[in-house]
């Protein structure tokens, strides 16, 4: 059984910074890439940013510029560095992962809970 549980969400300033962590834990035979979604009241969940392992970052164009993402591919975590925030960034952020449990020819794609943030102007 695969786990990603996602911390570092909360209640920030227009303007401000926030980091989101994401550990992936359990039967993890290979990581092909980890990102981030987020999902805001009454809209559909969005791609925020991914990194594909040994691939280009992505980040959606609402975001570029002010989000970074980041992996410790040691630890099987995915950052997503959250600078100079805004209202509209008000979502419920989802870390996912698609991993091979068991080899590297069969990968499946895990989603963690949720963390919300939320952003004051």
């Amino acid at each position: 059984q695969v786990q990603l549980v996602e911390s570092g969400g909360g209640l920030v300033q227009a303007g401000g910074s926030l980091r989101l962590s994401c550990v992936a834990s359990g039967s993890i035979f290979s990581i092909k890439s980890m990102g981030w979604y987020r999902q805001a009241p009454g809209k559909q969940r969005e791609l925020v940013a991914v990194a594909p392992t040994g691939g280009t970052t992505n980040y959606a164009d609402s975001v570029k510029g002010r989000f970074t993402i980041s992996r410790d591919n040691a630890k099987n975590t995915v950052y997503l560095q959250m600078n100079a925030l805004a209202p509209e960034d008000t979502a419920v952020y989802y870390c996912n992962a698609d991993i091979g449990p068991y080899s590297s020819s069969y990968y499946r794609r895990y989603w963690g809970q949720g963390t919300q943030v939320t952003v004051s102007s």
